[in-house]
C-alpha cells in the first residue's frame, strides 16, 4: 500500500477541545428553548457525546426535530465556537502541526477535515495560524454532507487526484470518524485517544489502528508503506 492522501479530524485529533462543543453546545440548545435545568438536557448533551464528530446540524436536527431551531441552534453553536475560539481558548494537540509537516515533507498529501461548518473551520485555522498547513481543508455544505457520510473524504480524493480509496489514511478520534472512513474505502481508518472516545469504542467502530495520538502516525504509515520522497 502506498498511502497517497491522509485525512485528519480537527477537535479532538489535531486541535485540543477542552470541552469548547460542549460548552458551545449548551449556548446554542438554550437558543432553542432548552436550559441547563431542563429535564431533556443531560440527554441531549449525551448524545452530543454519542455524535461526537459528526456534522452539527444534523446532530441538532435529531435533538430537536424542527428545522427552524435547528437551525437556530446551529447558528448559535458556530456563533459560541467562534467566540471561545477567537478569545484564544484553542490549541494544537501536542506534535500534530510537525506531524503533518513531516507527512507532507515525505510526499504525502493532508487534508483537514470537521463537522463544523465551514465558517467555523475557518476560524480554527485563522486562530492556529494554520491556513497553509495541509494540502486541503474542508467542512460540510453545499452537496458535501457531514460524516457519517464519506463525502468530506471522497471530495477530498477527488480534488486531490487520489488514485485510489485505498491509499487514504483516515484518522480521527471519535467512532463517527473511524466508521466514515470505512464507509470512504480507505485503507487505514485510525483512531487517536486524545479526544472524545476511548479504545474499546474506536476498536468496536472497526478502526484499523488505535494510537495514543496522531504524532504516532508516521510510523504507522511508514509500516503500511508511506510514499518517501
Amino acid at each position: 500500500m502506498t498511502t497517497e492522501l491522509v485525512v485528519l479530524d480537527m477537535a479532538g485529533t489535531t486541535v485540543a477541545d477542552d470541552g469548547l462543543v460542549e460548552r458551545a453546545f449548551t449556548a446554542a440548545i438554550a437558543a432553542a428553548g432548552v436550559s441547563e435545568e431542563d429535564e431533556r438536557y443531560a440527554g441531549m448533551l449525551d448524545y452530543v457525546r454519542e455524535t461526537m464528530g459528526q456534522s452539527k446540524i444534523t446532530v441538532f436536527r435529531a435533538l430537536l426535530g424542527d428545522e427552524d431551531l435547528a437551525q437556530r441552534a446551529n447558528t448559535e453553536f458556530e456563533g459560541s465556537y467562534g467566540r471561545l475560539v477567537a478569545a484564544g481558548e484553542c490549541k494544537p494537540i501536542p506534535g500534530a502541526e510537525e506531524t503533518i509537516r513531516s507527512l507532507r515533507d515525505q510526499g504525502v498529501r493532508v487534508a483537514l477535515t470537521t463537522g463544523f461548518a465551514p465558517a467555523t473551520q475557518r476560524a480554527l485555522l485563522d486562530a492556529l495560524g494554520w491556513q497553509d498547513l495541509a494540502d486541503f481543508a474542508l467542512a460540510p455544505g453545499d452537496g458535501v454532507r457531514g460524516r457519517p457520510y464519506p463525502d468530506l473524504i471522497l471530495a477530498v480524493a477527488l480534488k486531490l487526484q487520489v488514485t485510489d480509496v485505498r491509499n487514504i489514511a483516515v484518522v480521527g478520534d471519535t467512532p463517527t470518524d473511524v466508521r466514515t472512513g470505512l464507509a470512504a474505502g480507505a485503507g487505514i481508518a485510525a483512531g487517536v485517544l486524545t479526544g472524545a472516545s476511548n479504545r474499546g469504542d474506536l476498536e468496536a467502530a472497526g478502526a484499523t489502528h488505535v494510537l495514543d495520538s496522531v504524532s504516532a502516525l508516521p510510523a504507522v504509515l511508514d509500516l503500511e508503506g508511506a510514499t518517501q520522497s
